[in-house]
Parts: C-alpha cells; structure tokens; sequence
C-alpha cells in the first residue's frame, strides 16, 4: 500500500496493532529542544480568530446553540474558524463554539440549560423525540431504587454520570490515519460473523454494538467528505495523519457528552509520519509545528451545554481532554521529537485548560527530556504527572483525571464518588442525616456517649459504608447498563477492539478528614455536641492527634488499613459486564459539593466547609515540609488505588530553589523519588496565594491563570467564588523538608 510505504514491520499490517507499528518505526530522541520553532503566520492570525471568539464567548456566557439539529456525527453541514489559514480543518457544528443538543443522553437537562440562556428548543422536534425515544437520563430514573435515589439526595453519593454521559473512554484514532475507515469497516464486519454462534444475550448485545460501530465509521466517512476528505484510505503524510487522527476524534465530539474526551497518547505515532516527511523533505520543522499547533488549537473549541450542577464539579463548558505523553518500553522511553513539539505548543499558543497535559514520568526519561518538562511546569503551571513503570506497556493514556486505560483493549466506567465524612457521621448519628434528622440507613446503634469510642465508631463506620458502597454500585450497574442501551458512543468504540476489558471507578473524598477524623477518635479526647434530636452539631477536641499529610507514620498506617478494608469491600461486589472496580482518591471540586452537604466533622471541619482535595491534607494545616507530605501518599497501598492517587502540591516555585537550575534539579529529584517509591499520580500549582487573592478579587486579573485539581486543568477565571476560597485554602507547603 502506497500510504505505507518506508514503514517496517508486517504484523501491524495484518490486523490493527498500532503498539506493534510504532515499535517497528518510531524513532527515540534524546536531544534537546534547540531544533523547536516559534508559530507561524498562519497559526498566529488563526489563534487571534479563536481568542477573539472565546473572549465573545467568556462575555455571553453562551455564544450560541444550534436548536434544530440533535447531536450526530453527520447531523451538521461543514464549519470553520479561518478557511485561509486553518490547516486542520472540522467543527463539532457548521460554526465555532456553537453548542448542540443532545436529547439522547438528556432531554431535560439540554431543555432547562436552553431556557436559562434564552433559547428554545424545537417544538416538533421535542415533541417527536418524547414520542419515539427515550433519554439516558430518564430511562436511569425511571430504574433507580428508592435508596439509590435517597443516597444521591443526601449526597452519601455523588458525581453520578446519571445527567450527562459518562466519558473517560480512550478510543484509539490512530487507527483511522494508520488503515483508513475502510479497512477498519472490514475488520469489524469480521468480527461480527465471528458472533454468530451461540447466541445468547450477551452475543446479541455485542452483534448489536458492533453493527453500531460500522454505521458510525460510515457517517464518519460522510462527515468527513464534506470537508472534501477521504478518510476511506490511510493517510499519507503527516498533514493527513493528523487530520485524520482529529476528525476521528471529533465524531465521537459530536455525538458523545460525557466529562472527559481524552486524544490519548499520539505523540510517537504521529512523529513517525512527521519524520518521514521531513527526509522526504516534503515538510519542514516550521510546518511540522505548526500542525501541531492548530491541532491544538481545534481541540479548544470543543463545548458541551453544562447544568450548573455540573458546573459545581467539574468547571468549565468543555469537557477534559487530556494529551498523555511519555511512557517506557522496556528500556527505551517513548519519547520523540513530537514529544517536545507538543509541549513547546505551550510557548507558541499559550496555556489553557484543553489539552491537559499528561506526562508519563520514569526516572529513565531522557534526561533532556526531563529537563524540558519542568522548564515548562515551572512556566506554564499545567502539567500532571502518571508513574510510567507500574505499567506493563507504553500504550496507556489518562482518562481524564488520574486513571489510566490501555489503548484500544481497555475503557473506563466513571463512577463518581463516595462521601467518606458524612458515611462517618451516619455511623455517628445511628444511621441518621446529620443535617436533616432522616433515618436513611437502618440498623446502625446510634452512640450516644458524650466521648466517641473508637471501636464502636469504627464498628458502625464499617456497617454504613458496607451499605454505601452497596447502594453506589447499584447505581453504576443502572448507569452503565442504561448508558450502553440509550447513549452508546459508537464512533468511540469503533476504534478500539470489539472485546475489550471493562474497568469502573469508585473515587473517594474528604479522605484526610476521615483520616484525621478517626485519628482524633483514637489517639485524642473526642466529644459529641448534640441537638435536641440527638444529632451531632460539632465536636470538641481535647489533645493533639496526628494528622494525615504529615508524614507521621501512625496515622498512615490508619489511612492504609482504611484504603484495604474499602477496596476488600468494593472486590466483592459483581459489576456491570464484569468490570473489575478501580478505586481512587480524587475529587475535581466534589470536595466542595460534598463539604457544603456535610455537617461538622471529629477532624475540627465546621459544617459546610469544603473537604481536603484529593489525597491532600486538609487546609491550612500547619504543614510547611512537602517532602512529609509526600511521605504520608507513598505509604498508601497504591496497588489498590488503580484510578490513582492524586497528590496535589501547592506552593511556589520559590520554595522548590531560589535559582533557576536548583528548582530544577530540585523537582527532577522529587519526582524520581515519588514515582520511585510507587507514588501514583502528582501536580502542581506553582502560584503565589497573594496572586490568587488578588485575582478572586478583580475580575480583570486571572484570565490567565491555569491551575491544577484533581488531576484537570482548570482556568481560575472559570470557577466560581466558593471552589476559588477553597483552592486558596489549601495547604502551601513553605519548605521542601
């Protein structure tokens, strides 16, 4: 095949195997970033167009939707930004940053987000949709148990994708530039004349799915040639390879509406066709960044219409889209010349939320790689960190948060999280709602001594999370079952295998104040305020206690035993299509939804107040050591933690050396040390507090400020005043030791 010709290896040409084509004809580098180019003319009057266009966007709020014409890969004549100098063409709609309905997954929540922006929804188009169809959302509904919906409304459980789709799925588009849409039809069709013995009804439903995933690769065909490309064959050069890679990723844009839209882990795969390219001398350096650039770019524009629920957890119209980059293979690193190109995109187009970038860090990185990743973090503040050698390949890439999924061969079920604090008060208050006095859980001796025991509080603690955990996964089942039936991401699952294996996550937050909180009970004199219903009101704490985050060994012992006995508990469930469950310690803004539903907590936490993010201490903790802090996440059992364990480092770059070279070496060695010693997951925000405080304060300042929680990147102008006092909040670390 002409499109493949200078590409070695014959077993990727067989059936799709992208790792296999990429170890055949990747190129490792271990220079430096001298060979990086500025951005070029076009890309500079093409980023002006989309500044513009987002700064008319940040005034309206909403710039505008397109009311007629539901969510479909096909369903929306062609649109562009710039046609003079856009390069990478292709818009989730016929015009930048206009949203789309998509009724499949919410027809309720897309009608009430409509009207609090002035816009009306179709008549007829609604009224035939209510006929003939069924949303994801009200289908859920409809099955969920009391309980579930109890549990939800007292916020024992939250972040359900239940109202929007539920991402997190890492589709491999490479395979769309590598064999064209045809090939991939083929081998699909394959698949399904596979499935025709034995049918049963886990064999119907995949035949099903699979006939999905054809019609979707077909309208991706179509979309595509209204654009006046054929993505029928394999791209040819790199120009095509990546606009190939986007349009795949933009018909899952189209018709999905989930928190996170990974691209996956592109940067050896499409280096491979840049080099080609450059030999052939058909492209230069300057060319080459320049697609990187717009690339970008387009990833920017993507929108979803957002519920200010939603809003209140995961900030921002966009959903999280995240670029990893880096891995090992073997002892070779992954790391290229596209590698740096994508970072040096940063000084070209600027930091913003989209992409997220995702470093998959090893001590045996090249060093001069190493070294450019922090020149940037120190920059730009917008990078997170993955450990690369707890993995048995390179081809992994982030979910969007902290998890991690194997290309093609694995997806991951969201599941929003589990409310740690108020499952500790239910045990508290006999199964009762701290804040309402609603008897939610039965069977559970309320305690009634003035002083908290710990064994009976650990006891009661037990039984309630038992029937939390019990209730959240029901929900999951519900959720994902619903999900596949009425919202199934056809173009998504198109381009991974026909089997793959299923994963579901099981976050939890407020983890250092159960921590703390049961510390306090155990090794200090704990007693119970209460109203005249016998509900806790607040606590009264009598001696010190050791706190989590602090390096002290006692009480991340507790925390580990407490990680064990949750992930022995969550291992006996049985999960939707056999998913195997994936705990994790991360919580975007969760920590403040919850904290503001939880009443007053045995760690010293009023009621109300935000819980400590991640697996962060608990704010404004006298804690100025970072490297205590650290010590405290790497004793957690992070075998159990597969969704990661998300360390969140607060300070300023001042703190890391006060010479450019010493912070550098400084952070190259903590990041060595804290992936060495099986840390999972760690990100920085680099800022000053004064800086923050002064921006929550003027509305003219911020727009530029890109921070990091719970493994996003989120803009601070974007959040509101509540999740900003509780970013300020947190603890700084003063000191390295």
């Amino acid at each position: 095949m002409e499109a493949w010709n200078g590409f070695k290896g014959t077993k990727w040409q067989r059936t799709p195997d992208v790792e296999d084509f990429i170890l055949n004809n990747y190129t490792e580098y271990v220079g430096n970033s001298d060979f990086l180019k500025g951005i070029s003319r076009k890309t500079t009057r093409l980023l002006s167009r989309v500044q513009k266009l987002l700064d008319k966007e940040e005034a309206a709020h909403l710039l505008d939707v397109d009311s007629l014409s539901l969510a479909g890969i096909n369903h929306f004549d062609p649109g562009y930004v710039d046609k003079k100098n856009e390069i990478i063409v292709g818009l989730q709609t016929d015009e930048p940053l206009k949203h789309f309905i998509n009724p499949y997954i919410s027809l309720n929540t897309s009608l009430g987000v409509l009207k609090s922006n002035g816009y009306r929804f179709n008549h007829d188009v609604e009224e035939s949709f209510r006929e003939f169809q069924v949303s994801y959302e009200d289908a859920v509904n409809e099955v969920y148990t009391k309980e579930i919906k109890k549990f939800k409304e007292v916020h024992l459980i939250d972040g359900l994708p239940d109202t929007f789709g539920r991402g997190f799925i890492v589709s491999d588009y490479r395979r769309l530039p590598l064999y064209g849409a045809d090939y991939l039809i083929k081998q699909k069709e394959r698949d399904l004349e596979r499935l025709r013995k034995d049918i049963n009804y886990s064999v119907v439903r995949t035949r099903e799915e699979v006939i999905k995933q054809i019609a979707a690769l077909k309208a991706l065909k179509q979309m595509a040639s209204t654009y006046d490309i054929d993505v029928s064959k394999p791209a040819s050069n790199a120009k095509e390879a990546f606009e190939w890679l986007y349009l795949a990723y933009l018909a899952g844009a189209k018709e999905t509406y989930g928190v996170s839209l990974p691209t996956g882990n592109n940067s050896p795969f499409l280096d491979i066709y840049i080099e080609r390219d450059i030999a052939l001398q058909v492209l230069t350096e300057e060319e080459a960044q320049e697609l990187v650039d717009q690339f970008l770019i387009k990833l920017r524009l993507l929108r979803y219409l957002r519920t200010p629920e939603y809003l209140s957890c995961f900030p921002g119209m966009a959903p999280i889209i995240t670029e990893t980059i880096g891995g090992m293979s073997g002892d070779h690193s992954m790391i290229t010349k596209t590698s740096y190109r994508i970072l040096n995109s940063l000084e070209n187009i600027g930091a913003y939320e989209v992409p997220n970038y995702t470093i998959l860090w090893s001590s045996r990185l090249p060093v001069n790689f190493k070294r450019y990743c922090i020149k940037m973090m120190l920059k730009f503040n917008c990078l997170q960190f993955l450990n690369a050698d707890t993995l048995n390949s390179f081809e992994y890439a982030s979910t969007g948060m902290a998890g991690l999924s194997k290309i093609g061969k694995q997806i991951d079920y969201y599941g929003g999280s589990c409310n740690l604090p108020k499952v500790l008060l239910y045990a508290i208050n006999g199964g009762r709602d701290e804040l309402t006095g609603e008897m939610v859980i039965g069977g559970i001796e309320p305690l009634t001594g003035k002083k908290l025991n710990y064994s009976e509080v650990v006891k009661n603690f037990v039984k309630v999370l038992k029937k939390v955990i019990s209730i959240q996964d029901d929900a999951l089942n519900v959720i994902h079952y619903m999900h596949d039936k009425y919202g199934y991401e056809s173009s998504l699952m198109a381009f991974n295998d026909t089997v793959v294996e299923r994963s579901m996550t099981f976050n939890l937050i407020g983890f250092a104040n159960v921590i703390d909180s049961l510390s306090a009970i155990r090794f200090a004199d704990v007693q119970v305020n209460r109203d005249e219903n016998g509900l806790s009101t607040d606590f009264v704490i009598k001696d010190s206690f050791p706190r989590f985050g602090l390096g002290d060994v006692t009480v991340d012992k507790l925390a580990s035993d407490t990680i064990k006995m949750i992930s022995k508990e969550l291992q006996s469930h049985h999960m939707y299509r056999n998913a195997t469950i994936k705990m994790g310690i991360a919580s975007s803004f969760l920590n403040v939804v919850c904290g503001t539903n939880t009443g007053a907590t045995p760690d010293g936490r009023f009621k109300g107040a935000p819980f400590a993010f991640n697996a962060n201490p608990i704010s404004n903790i006298d804690n100025k050591s970072l490297i205590n802090s650290l010590k405290s996440v790497m004793r957690l059992p992070s075998n159990l933690c597969q969704n990661g364990i998300v360390t969140t480092v607060n300070t300023t770059a001042n703190t890391l050396g006060t010479k450019r070279n010493e912070r550098a070496n400084n952070m190259m060695v903590l990041l060595d040390s804290f992936f060495g010693q099986k840390g999972t997951h760690i990100e920085f925000n680099l800022i000053d507090k004064k800086v923050l405080l002064d921006a929550k304060d003027n509305d003219k300042k911020g727009s530029d400020i890109v921070l990091r929680s719970g493994g996003c990147a989120i803009r601070y102008k974007e959040l509101s005043t509540q999740q900003q006092e509780s970013l300020i909040d947190q603890t700084y670390h003063e000191v390295l030791q």
